[in-house]
């Protein structure tokens, strides 16, 4: 019937209340974390940065190799396998070159499940490495699985340190999100410099310490690198002392000596050891910081530097400063990032899609209002007031769970609007149709709403998959819509069936002895 309990009454009006202060939350501040929640505007509706990087994996597989080489030379070693010969080739390939009676014991070796030289991932059912024998010399790389690995391994790693970089920088709400098996998708709203962080990301950060050498010839122990600003070129020795991995922390500070912005580090303690040591023996030498195969500077040795820290100095604004410390800080990229897409949008483009969203949405909202009032006056009353309660759920939901809104979004409320009134349109046509046969109106009205339901129900369960569908498959603004969709739908049923029919009920038992009622 169409009485309700106290209980059900009571619920229904705790939840109400409860969305209803979460959406008035966003007009007012509140000094608890949890009372202040406020939705999200997307990078469409309040302006910044999209930027879509591609991450090159030639570099770490080169890298890989080149280890993988090293330790197979010790691995053939400890098992009695004399080498020949082993290189890493252009070609991204392992050459090796043995004793032809040891062949077979190599292919042992790389066809060992439990073995070490080769691992074996058994949800793929391969080894990492593949072995060819052409003409006497073993051909080693990769297996398609193994480069899944290796690219999926660097795709993660380089996300968590483009996300230290753009968390450093303080942007509001950042979207970083995985596409493809070598792209990174960066949403920034509100960015109000998008030079500064595509800068920042577009940096892989491998910092180095090397002495510099006294030859003039490039030599495979030595390389010439040229200073960052241009103004010298150095041979600067291939060992590396110390690198960026046993950096822990890095700050920009003002020398009170020379007056001049430097850049403060801060070693872990096997890097303090490798420096106190290589500045120990070399005294007067010349030590050159590299940064992306640049020299930032080569200040000479002065005294032994101990105590595990040190500074950077150069040609620095504090500006430079800080995002040098805070690309040391993040760490390195395991591979260089290229942005291939980039998309600014200004803050007034955003205000005026604001503007043309909300706009879209009062004027639906008028027209089903003025419908609803015309075609069922007192119900339309009713369902007018449940369509105002549900839009407050709606953006109560998104309040709560900090939602980002996108204009696809905006679109999914003005949709849920057309679907709330058909939800009561639906009901109240068959409340009419149930009256024509029964002369008891609270019957006929609590048949209306049982008969209807499975029509109501199976729309918005049509609809609810289609929302599901979208989110899954759909890109950044696509999800959007399919979020604030799929939220509208269950508050519509939350209203319609509990809200508006209650309403409804109320009225109906007041007024059961009036000849017409709808």
């Amino acid at each position: 019937m169409l009485k309700f309990s106290k209980i059900n009454i009571l619920i229904t009006t705790l939840l109400s209340i409860i969305v209803i202060f979460f959406t008035i939350s966003n007009f007012t501040e509140f000094e608890d974390e949890f009372v202040n929640k406020k939705i999200n505007l997307g990078l469409d509706l309040q302006g910044g940065s999209y930027l879509l990087l591609k991450i090159d994996n030639d570099p770490v597989i080169v890298k890989e190799l080149q280890n993988k080489a090293i330790s197979l030379k010790n691995v053939l070693k400890e098992n009695n396998i004399s080498v020949l010969n082993i290189r890493v080739t252009d070609d991204k390939k392992i050459l090796l070159s043995i004793n032809k009676k040891d062949a077979d014991k190599l292919n042992q070796l790389f066809n060992d499940k439990n073995g070490i030289v080769n691992p074996y991932f058994d949800q793929f059912k391969s080894f990492q490495f593949e072995i060819a024998n052409q003409e006497g010399n073993f051909e080693i790389f990769f297996s398609k699985y193994g480069l899944v690995q290796l690219k999926t391994s660097s795709l993660d790693q380089a996300i968590e340190i483009v996300r230290r970089r753009v968390d450093e920088v303080g942007t509001n709400e950042p979207n970083i999100l995985k596409r493809g098996n070598d792209r990174i998708l960066v949403e920034l709203p509100g960015l109000d410099d998008p030079m500064r962080i595509k800068n920042l990301l577009g940096k892989t950060a491998n910092l180095s310490f090397r002495f510099v050498t006294q030859t003039n010839e490039e030599t495979f122990g030595a390389e010439e690198l040229e200073f960052e600003d241009g103004s010298e070129v150095v041979n600067v020795s291939k060992r590396i002392i110390v690198s960026g991995e046993n950096l822990i922390d890095a700050q920009p500070r003002m020398d009170n000596q020379t007056n001049e912005t430097v850049v403060t580090f801060d070693f872990d303690r096997v890097g303090a050891k490798r420096f106190g040591r290589a500045t120990t023996k070399g005294v007067g030498k010349r030590l050159a910081i590299v940064l992306d195969g640049k020299v930032i500077s080569a200040p000479v040795i002065q005294e032994a530097i101990v105590a595990g820290s040190g500074q950077i100095s150069g040609d620095f604004t504090f500006q430079s400063a800080t995002d040098l410390a805070l690309l040391l800080r993040s760490g390195a990229l395991p591979a260089p990032l290229e942005i291939i897409e980039e998309r600014t949008v200004g803050p007034g483009l955003g205000q005026d899609s604001i503007k043309s969203g909300l706009s879209a949405l009062l004027i639906g909202f008028i027209l089903v209002i003025t419908f609803m009032l015309i075609k069922y006056r007192v119900f339309g009353i009713i369902a007018n007031a449940t369509l105002i309660l549900n839009l407050f759920f709606l953006v109560g939901i998104l309040t709560l769970f900090e939602a980002t809104l996108t204009l696809p979004g905006i679109a999914g409320i003005i949709l849920t609007v057309g679907m709330a009134v058909d939800a009561n349109v639906l009901i109240f046509e068959r409340i009419k149709e149930e009256i024509k046969n029964e002369k008891n109106q609270i019957i006929a009205f609590d048949a209306g709403y049982n008969k209807s339901r499975n029509a109501v129900l199976d729309a918005n369960i049509t609809t609810l998959i289609a929302a599901i569908i979208l989110f899954f498959l759909g890109s950044g603004p696509i999800k959007g819509f399919a979020v604030t969709l799929g939220i509208g739908i269950f508050t519509t049923l939350f209203s319609v069936y509990f809200i508006a029919r209650l309403f409804t009920s109320i009225y109906v038992i007041r007024n059961k002895n009036k000849e017409q009622l709808i």
